[in-house]
């Protein structure tokens, strides 16, 4: 494992690009979550790291595997590993969307207490600059995996779909779904995948606060990159908060203007904030929102109308931080 000076030096380093954690797990939703994170990342600071996590010695101590063996053959993509086809096709989907360019490629492994495969990764990188990694990853739990991962990082964005096997393998005693575990740790934005659309509009939710404005301009730049436009609503809990309500829409319409992100519809709406959100957030591709600014043992405990809404929303829901 690379000392404290030499991982400082690849944080900075990692630092000025644009970074994707995709976490992928075989299901549709997730390679859905991919699609759009090849939308935006295709500018050449781009990196996507695909990750899958895999619960430490699942089917290797059991199955009787030789260490040496699995590590070679994974590493060659060809032993069907827990985890490895998944993270293969998802390659494959980003190289097609890289128009053919030429990939370096590097193997990394990294040895793990109590698991004889360990941590593996690949990285492909090409003439501009551009990286794509496949992370292989042994974890106690799925979501621990996630978290760990991101302190690799970092990361300006995770995504993940909001079913599938990550909550059948992750979930225990008292411990809640992954994505919404991921969603309240994570110290970046957070894109839990329901139905998503590549290059749909957006519907972006504020209320004049400074953490909406903050969110809007994170929104504004994933915008820029992706080509999605993006509506926005607040939402007034009576009639007489409604001029107020307006103008946040005015206010966010202008920061989105002066970022030059495609701005679509403003709308205004009265009523219990999670409900209205959730209805309205039907006509889109995905809903965003800013979080509570709150610690994530205090998001847990005390809820928000971000995490509810990704809780009960119909379509993709991100959390921006």
């Amino acid at each position: 494992m690379p000392d404290k000076t030499e991982l400082e030096r690849i944080s900075l380093e990692r630092a000025g690009r644009f970074r994707i954690l995709v976490c992928v797990d075989g299901s549709d939703e997730s390679y859905r979550g991919l699609r759009y994170a090849a939308t935006l990342s295709r500018e050449k600071d781009s990196d996507v790291v695909l990750l899958y996590v895999r619960p430490v010695d699942q089917g290797l101590r059991s199955g009787g595997l030789q260490v040496r063996v699995a590590r070679e053959n994974m590493l060659k993509w060809g032993l069907e590993l827990p985890g490895i086809q998944y993270l293969k096709k998802g390659r494959d989907m980003l190289m097609e969307d890289a128009e053919a360019s030429e990939w370096n490629e590097k193997s990394t492994h990294t040895e793990v207490d109590g698991d004889p495969l360990g941590d593996n990764k690949i990285e492909y990188t090409n003439a501009e600059g551009k990286m794509i990694v496949l992370k292989l990853k042994t974890a106690t739990n799925i979501a621990t995996g996630i978290l760990d991962q991101y302190n690799l990082g970092p990361y300006d964005l995770i995504v993940l779909g909001s079913s599938g096997r990550w909550g059948g393998l992750a979930k225990g005693f008292w411990d809640p779904a992954v994505a919404e575990k991921v969603a309240v740790h994570a110290p970046c934005a957070v894109l839990v995948v329901r139905d998503l659309e590549a290059g749909g509009e957006h519907l972006a939710c504020t209320d004049g606060s400074e953490r909406a404005r903050q969110m809007l301009e994170r929104l504004g730049q994933f915008a820029l990159r992706s080509g999605a436009t993006i509506s926005l609503l607040s939402v007034s809990l009576d009639v007489e908060g409604e001029d107020e309500a307006r103008g946040f829409v005015s206010e966010a319409e202008k920061c989105l203007r002066e970022l030059g992100a495609p701005v679509g519809q403003t709308l205004t709406r009265v009523g219990n904030p999670v409900e209205e959100i959730i209805e309205a957030g039907k006509d889109y591709s995905m809903v965003a929102l800013a979080d509570t600014g709150k610690s994530g043992i205090q998001r847990f405990f005390m809820g928000s109308v971000a995490f509810k809404v990704m809780e009960f929303a119909e379509n993709s829901v991100m959390i921006v931080r």
